[in-house]
């Protein structure tokens, strides 16, 4: 009994431990200290990627592609007509940030997928978890998205013309109009936040009972499929909230 008891506390601890936000180093402005936590660590190492991908892939283009060029015209090509068929003729003010969040997005899903793991009393000097697992990153991504929404209906629409749609399809509809300015982030980010959060946890247990073999097995689905999912789900719905402010 007590061994029992021994082993769920001490698996109780081990989740603990990987749920929580460890703070790598601190940045001190005289009295004040930032804590830098590993969430913006590895957000700062996608970047990292994101950049420096973008500039090799970019770097020798050809009038007549080959090689990876094929592929990144192809992903553009996709993400160019996805946007001109769910916003309209406004698609080109758009698909950068759309195909921005979308790059992020995916590699923050997906950078466990790389990750080093441990197991049978061996501990990685290194571990990349999701940064979307913390609840301030899709915080962050959502309220960029309305923030996004909001302005545009007021350049699209002006500024009168967007106090009216509060009223649209009939007057009594105005509260509900105004809440949707705090329900649709709150959508976006929970989605995408408990999402990651429950592969997490998933990919967490498999690491601590099937430490080989397992792990990058199951993990094809839960760092990789379902992290692209999420992605299309978030992008997707930012779409739809951007095709309904602009048109």
């Amino acid at each position: 009994m007590s061994e029992a008891v021994h082993e769920t506390v001490s698996l109780g601890e081990r989740i603990t431990e990987a749920l929580a936000f460890k703070t790598i180093f601190t940045v001190k402005l005289g009295s004040l200290a930032i804590p830098v936590t590993e969430t913006v660590v590895t957000t700062w190492v996608i970047m990292a990627i994101l950049i420096v991908g973008s500039i090799l892939l970019t770097r020798k283009l050809k009038k007549i592609p080959e090689g990876p060029q094929i592929f990144l015209e192809a992903l553009i090509g996709f993400l160019n007509d996805f946007c001109k068929k769910q916003i309209g003729h406004h698609w080109r003010h758009f698909a950068p940030y759309l195909g921005t969040v979308a790059l992020f997005i995916a590699v923050a899903n997906m950078i466990g997928f790389i990750s080093p793991i441990g197991g049978f009393g061996f501990e990685p000097p290194f571990m990349l978890k999701p940064p979307t697992r913390d609840i301030n990153v899709t915080a962050a991504l959502a309220v960029m998205t309305i923030l996004l929404v909001l302005f545009s209906t007021i350049v699209f629409k002006g500024f009168r013309g967007w106090l009216k749609s509060f009223l649209k399809p009939a007057p009594f509809m105005l509260p509900l109009n105004i809440l949707e300015y705090a329900i649709k982030p709150m959508s976006l980010c929970l989605r995408l936040f408990g999402n990651i959060l429950g592969a997490f946890i998933i990919m967490e247990l498999i690491d601590m009972f099937v430490p080989l073999f397992l792990p990058p097995i199951v993990g094809m689905y839960f760092d990789f499929f379902d992290g692209l999912i999420q992605t299309v789900v978030f992008t997707f719905l930012t779409t739809l909230y951007i095709a309904e402010a602009v048109e």
